[in-house]
C-alpha cells in the first residue's frame, strides 16, 4: 500500500491541471484513479492501489444493494491518468464539478489516498471535526494505538 501524508495547496489552471505535490509525484508517476470521494471531495488512488481496491469490491455479491450503489458512485466517474512531465494531472470537469473545485484547493494525504479538496470545503470539515478527533481514538483505531 502506497502511504501518503500531509496537507498541500496547489491551484487548478483554467484547463482544469493541477501540479501534484512533489512528495506524492514519484508514488503516482507510473498511473493514477481520480474518483469520486465522500464529503464531496476526490479520491487519488495509486492505480496498483486502486486495482486492489476495485479487486476487493467485486467480490462483493451484485445482491447487496449498498454494494451496488457504492460501486456505481465511485467507479462511473473514475478517470485514470498518467501525470505529465511536470507533475501535472489534469481533473476532468465532471470531478471538478462534483467537488466543488475551483482555482484554490487542498490536497491531503490521507493515508492510502490523496483528497482533492476545495479550500473552503476542506477548512469547514476540519473545524467542525476538532472536537470528534479529540474525543476519539481507541474507537476508530483498532489496536488502541493512542
Amino acid at each position: 500500500m502506497t502511504l501518503f501524508l500531509g496537507t498541500h495547496q496547489p491551484r487548478l489552471d483554467d484547463k482544469g491541471r493541477m501540479f501534484l505535490p512533489a512528495k506524492f509525484r514519484e508514488k503516482l508517476a507510473s498511473g493514477l484513479v481520480i474518483t469520486r470521494g465522500q464529503e464531496r471531495c476526490l479520491y487519488v488512488f495509486a492505480m496498483a492501489d486502486f486495482e486492489k481496491l476495485a479487486a476487493e469490491m467485486s467480490r462483493t455479491p451484485v445482491t447487496n444493494k449498498a454494494a451496488r450503489n457504492f460501486q456505481r458512485v465511485l467507479l462511473s466517474a473514475a478517470s485514470d491518468e498518467i501525470p505529465d512531465k511536470q507533475g501535472r494531472i489534469t481533473i476532468p470537469a465532471i470531478l471538478r464539478e462534483y467537488a466543488g473545485l475551483t482555482k484554490e484547493c487542498t490536497v491531503i494525504g490521507a493515508g492510502n489516498r490523496v483528497e482533492l479538496w476545495a479550500t473552503e470545503a476542506w477548512n469547514e470539515l476540519l473545524a467542525s471535526t476538532e472536537d470528534e478527533f479529540a474525543d476519539q481514538a481507541q474507537e476508530v483505531i483498532p489496536g488502541g494505538l493512542f
